[in-house]
């Protein structure tokens, strides 16, 4: 048993490496098609090419506007927006985790027994995993 234990510890640590080396590749190659969109969009609108085919695939030069709040000031934005009848514009969300830290101290107060207040209103479940850190040595 023991062997079988330690041929999934071995592939479960080889997989979470593999993983972070993916994400990271990942971001390189985000990156470097950043890079290569920008570069290439230049050349476009430089050279007054609005679309192109090459290999079966057509290449379009567009714009999109992208907006998000100022730094510092979400909240004025939120109330301008409601203010001026845009509200549905406006969602408020929780982070998961911070969600699920605050049920667990919630239910560790209350006998391990999900608070009244909360019945329906959250869905807890527990979810079973190995975690990994590097031994002390």
């Amino acid at each position: 048993m023991s062997e079988q234990l330690f041929e999934l510890a071995d592939r479960l640590r080889a997989l979470r490496d593999e993983k972070v080396e993916a994400e990271q590749r990942v971001k390189e190659l985000n990156a470097e098609i950043d890079e290569v969109d920008y570069r290439l969009s230049e050349l476009m609108a430089d050279t007054e090419t609005q679309n192109f085919t090459r290999a079966g695939m057509m290449f379009c030069l567009t714009t999109k506007t992208r907006a998000s709040a100022t730094a510092g000031r979400k909240e004025e934005l939120f109330k301008a927006l409601r203010g001026e009848g845009y509200g549905d514009l406006v969602y408020e969300t929780v982070n998961a985790n911070s969600l699920s830290a605050f049920v667990k101290e919630q239910m560790a107060e209350n006998g391990d027994v999900l608070p009244a207040w909360l019945g329906g209103l959250v869905n807890v479940f527990e979810k079973t995993g190995v975690s990994l850190r590097k031994a002390s040595k």
